[in-house]
């Protein structure tokens, strides 16, 4: 495993306010019960936030004609969407929620070119609800297999992310299971997936990034 590169300074940042909260603790507080449960919670924290950035080292079980989870998580939806951004046809939707103890980084679902990449403003609404695909701040991204299939998907911002990172470039070869990017916090992947897609995954599973098969092209 390592540290995602674009989370250097978030988990500097949290263990400088750590590191102060814990001389504030032991220069100010004199009662040693409310002292060492407090640190041992600060540095549970600073754990947990390093192991929230982290990327993991997975078995890569995509490929072009497989498509594998884009990130850990939920499956909150598979049902059929319009996708009007840039394939502009009924497609099938699997949607991905992330909480607050997934890896958060993002790895690419098929082997292929990008052939689009747009980063989208927007709102914070909680992940989970339906608006938040279009209404939400969200990077989307389109990958043309070899066999001449399209799969597009969005990184969503949830109610607590507030940075999305991608590392698509029009034109960029892809391998599925590499790592695309990163969410911090709260947040969902939605992937548009052709309509005659052989959908492998149901409503409530809980997935791994780069070794759950979402679908057979």
């Amino acid at each position: 495993m390592r540290l995602d590169k674009n989370t250097y300074g978030t988990v500097l940042l949290v263990y400088a306010i750590s590191a102060v909260l814990i001389f504030i603790l032991f220069r100010f507080v004199n009662n040693l019960w409310v002292v060492w449960p407090l640190t041992l919670a600060i540095l549970w924290v600073c754990v947990w936030q390093t192991a929230f950035h982290m990327v993991p080292r997975r078995k890569k079980a995509g490929s072009s004609t497989l498509v594998s989870a884009v990130a850990d998580g939920k499956i909150v939806h598979v049902e059929k969407a319009y996708e009007n951004e840039v394939l502009k046809r009924e497609c099938i939707m699997v949607s991905i929620y992330m909480d607050f103890w997934d890896v958060h980084a993002n790895f690419w679902p098929v082997t292929g070119t990008v052939s689009y990449t747009k980063y989208h403003p927007g709102a914070h609404f909680l992940a989970f609800k339906p608006k938040a695909s279009e209404e939400n701040e969200h990077t989307c991204t389109c990958i043309r297999t070899a066999e001449g299939k399209e799969v597009f998907f969005k990184q969503l911002a949830g109610g607590f992310a507030r940075r999305i990172v991608c590392y698509a470039e029009e034109g960029l070869e892809v391998v599925a299971g590499e790592q695309c990017g990163i969410i911090k916090f709260g947040s969902r992947i939605d992937i548009y997936l052709p309509p005659d897609a052989d959908i492998q995954v149901q409503l409530g599973q809980t997935v791994r990034a780069c070794e759950t098969i979402i679908a057979k092209l």
